[in-house]
């Protein structure tokens, strides 16, 4: 079965290279999107399977999630996330020279600036692992469940495995280093489809291409209003509705086997840190890149008559968090209770806010 449905996917996607991409061939070319799509899908769950973010489909390895954000560490064997996993964490995770060292999830706790980080040493991935090679599917699956992706990569072949393990990671419908497209899509029980766009449309959709992209879904009748210039493929993924959109890091492990002028040229890629995880070289800006790119945010409390709890802030991750948020990480059931709160600011500046 599995063969088959390669094989049609391969047809498509030949289909696709074949056709001249133009105003004339969005049609076409939306409907072929579509049907890959549905055929990669139907790949990886199965034949009416769960949706890729279920539980029940590509089951990622058992490890209780702990702390304030969780990040996993991606890569091909032998790239040095075991030693990473040890010089950030203390947790021995069995390294060698030779691939595959590591066979299951092996989790670690790291403290920084007060927040606990639970860090995921990942079996190496190979090609095809989106496709069940190896044990793709439960390494991409538990990466589904991070606050952030290190794709770890070894410094002196960067740009291959990039390539390889990205289009993994989005064939499982992970998508890095993205937003959610700004879409609205209600199926209805009956009027057809409407559709309506808020902003000009100069990647690929219009209103004919959402129509024949719903038909191969079997949508029938639904309100589309698009907020943003979106492509096709984002309008596929607003259907599926089972994406991921996880911030992704690049850490280029082993620079000490690299030249200055090598160095310099792998410094004009974007969302990456070099380092050493063999001599701990650069992990200082590793965990400030960490905690920057997860947005995390340290709130101290302050109970009545006494100073701040400076050893255990409670952890946020977000620009602009609301008392809400911020009460609900506590207990979900004290915003019931909640009568007002001082905050004050790096400035020194307090508000009173009342419920």
């Amino acid at each position: 079965m599995s063969e088959d449905i390669q094989k049609k996917i391969a047809e498509l996607e030949a289909e696709m290279a074949r056709t001249q991409k133009n105003k004339a061939t969005n049609y076409h070319l939306g409907t072929l999107k579509a049907k890959i799509a549905k055929l990669k899908s139907e790949l990886i769950n199965g034949p009416g399977g769960k949706s890729a973010g279920s539980k029940d489909a590509g089951r990622g390895f058992d490890v209780t999630k702990s702390g304030d954000t969780r990040i996993g560490l991606v890569g091909f064997p032998s790239v040095g996330k075991s030693t990473l996993l040890t010089a950030l964490t203390g947790t021995k995770s069995e390294a060698a020279a030779y691939e595959f060292t590591t066979l299951t999830c092996i989790p670690g706790t790291m403290k920084y600036r007060g927040a606990r980080i639970q860090v995921l040493d990942l079996p190496g991935i190979i090609e095809g692992a989106a496709d069940g090679k190896g044990r793709g599917r439960q390494v991409i699956s538990t990466a589904r469940t991070c606050n952030l992706i290190l794709i770890v990569l070894d410094a002196a072949k960067p740009v291959t495995h990039k390539k390889i393990i990205e289009a993994e990671l989005f064939s499982f419908g992970i998508r890095i280093n993205q937003e959610p497209p700004d879409v609205k899509l209600t199926k209805k029980e009956g009027g057809g489809i409407s559709y309506q766009e808020m902003v000009k449309q100069t990647k690929g959709m219009n209103a004919e291409v959402a129509r024949l992209v719903c038909k191969e879904y079997r949508i029938s009748c639904a309100e589309i209003i698009l907020r943003e210039d979106i492509t096709v493929d984002q309008f596929i993924d607003v259907i599926e509705g089972n994406r991921a959109y996880i911030p992704v890091l690049y850490v280029f492990n082993k620079i000490d086997a690299l030249t200055i002028e090598e160095l310099d040229i792998l410094d004009q890629m974007p969302n990456y840190v070099p380092i050493s995880s063999q001599h701990e070289w650069n992990l200082e800006e590793l965990m400030d890149t960490i905690w920057d790119r997860c947005n995390m945010l340290r709130i101290y409390t302050k109970p009545k008559g006494q100073i701040p709890d400076y050893d255990e802030p409670v952890i946020l991750h977000a620009e602009n968090p609301s008392i809400e948020e911020f009460c609900n990480r506590i207990h979900r059931g004290l915003m019931q209770e909640f009568s007002h709160a001082w905050v004050w600011g790096k400035y020194g500046v307090v508000r009173t806010i009342r419920a």
